[in-house]
């Protein structure tokens, strides 16, 4: 599994933050730096402050000022961003999403309700 250092965590809900956050530190991932943004709009004016603060994003898709489908599409096309890893956590993940997701280059698409299981697997498959 890759070592993640700092986190981003992107979802309008603080409910929904703190759920992703205990599953990702049940998953191993206990000693790392968690930040939080509350739409796409905000955790992109932090990326753009500091490109290198973080090294995995976990987003959700539905949020208001910019959804999760511009935000990654706006992060991955971004080369000081680009090569950060990106989870998106979703209740509306279908397979035409999830393709158009994983071709604007997300790692994974995890469908709603996330667990440590579903959160584990996706960072095994972070290269």
């Amino acid at each position: 599994m890759k070592d993640f250092k700092s986190i981003l965590i992107v979802d309008d809900s603080s409910t929904s933050r703190m759920i992703v956050q205990r599953c990702l530190e049940m998953t191993g991932l206990a000693e790392c730096r968690y930040s939080y943004a509350e739409d796409g709009l905000s955790a992109l004016s932090a990326l753009r402050k500091d490109p290198g603060a973080y090294d995995l994003i976990v987003t959700d898709l539905n949020m208001p000022k910019m959804d999760g489908v511009t935000f990654v599409r706006l992060v991955k096309n971004d080369p000081a961003s680009a090569w950060i890893s990106v989870i998106v956590v979703s209740s509306i993940a279908d397979g035409g999403l999830e393709s158009e997701l994983t071709g604007h280059g997300a790692a994974a698409v995890i469908k709603k309700p996330v667990s440590p299981a579903k959160l584990a697997a996706a960072i095994g498959g972070i290269a």
